[in-house]
């Protein structure tokens, strides 16, 4: 399948134009990314094929690993978002994708006004992330856009991801979905592996696998079910629902399997410029500015071990547990009317 997704993108698809369904689809950007996305260049943005948005809070200095960056759109926005004193690497296998990225690097410094450019290219397989020369341990964020589930072994993705990460970096990522195991039969189909569809893991299984690769408790930040309004497509799918999902995996090597009752909380300072009133977290933490938000151990360590640390205060330690956080449930895509969030609850 490799061939045939290498081929789909490089050579079938000359913009967002020829996709056959609406599963790489991109949703509206919240207000302070909208000037950033304006100064993108056109090619870019026509050859864009992602599902989600991969530009989490506080990127200002990172280093950012894009995986399956394509044209370069989340690149140059990550960019300008980690400003000069940062950088973004991408990775891509498509050789036409990668030379639209590339031409337009001198561009994208220029608009954003750096005196050099701070993002580079490497040509390179998600699955063979150990055969470029990525030092271990060297990136604070790892983001992909709607391209995992055209990997062909996903294992080695998150394996290698967790290897890379510094301690308390994290995996921010958006990507296809199933509701159930995708048959095998479909999952040889070039089309429905190109458009998305046939390479995207059920949801249970994808979480599993994050757990196995070292990653404890992932955190859904948001979903929404995808249509694909392509009658042909759609009967050879039958009732299988997707949904575009962003998860949020966090390189902490003591989080538990379960969100567990410490009796901690925290208080978010609103020192983030782009979340003055609220942290999001997940879609079932949100942390109003200067309010008492009572946390279990996972979600303390996710804000005190990663780079959010300073923009709280910490109440409590590990010294006496509780139990099991009440509420406490799976992170899990559902329909958008099923995912709320509590301002008194962690889980």
């Amino acid at each position: 399948m490799r061939e045939d997704v290498q081929q789909y993108y490089g050579q079938h698809l000359s913009g967002s134009q020829d996709l056959q369904t609406n599963a790489c689809c991109d949703q509206t950007p919240p207000a302070h990314l909208k000037p950033l996305l304006a100064r993108l260049h056109d090619e870019v943005v026509s050859r864009y094929y992602g599902c989600g948005l991969v530009a989490p809070a506080a990127l200002e200095g990172m280093r950012v690993l894009d995986l399956g960056c394509g044209s370069g759109r989340d690149v140059y926005l990550l960019s300008a978002l980690v400003g000069e004193t940062g950088e973004v690497v991408g990775v891509d296998m498509t050789d036409e994708q990668l030379a639209v990225a590339r031409r337009h690097q001198d561009y994208h410094r220029e608009a954003f006004g750096f005196a050099e450019s701070n993002v580079r290219f490497l040509k390179g397989y998600i699955e063979e992330l150990d055969a470029l020369e990525l030092e271990s341990g060297y990136f604070d964020i790892v983001v992909s856009n709607c391209v995992i589930n055209l990997s062909t072994d996903k294992a080695k993705v998150i394996g290698d991801v967790k290897r890379l990460l510094k301690p308390g970096g994290e995996f921010y990522f958006s990507d296809v979905y199933a509701d159930r195991r995708v048959p095998a039969a479909l999952t040889t189909d070039p089309v429905l592996y190109g458009e998305c569809l046939a390479g995207a893991l059920y949801w249970n299984d994808f979480l599993n696998l994050a757990r196995r690769g070292g990653f404890g408790d992932p955190r859904l930040v948001e979903s929404r079910r995808l249509t694909v309004d392509n009658p042909a497509i759609e009967a050879k799918l039958g009732s299988i629902r997707f949904y575009s999902a962003t998860y949020r995996l966090f390189n902490i090597e003591t989080l538990e399997p379960a969100c567990e009752d410490y009796g901690q909380a925290v208080i978010y300072r609103g020192t983030l410029a782009e979340q003055p009133d609220a942290f999001v977290l997940d879609d079932h933490h949100v942390m109003e500015t200067g309010r008492v938000f009572p946390v279990c151990g996972n979600t303390w360590l996710m804000l005190a071990e990663s780079r959010f640390a300073g923009h709280f205060e910490f109440i409590g330690d590990f010294s006496r547990h509780f139990g099991i956080f009440e509420g406490c449930g799976l992170s899990v895509p559902f329909e958008e009317s099923d995912v709320g969030s509590s301002p008194d609850a962690c889980c």
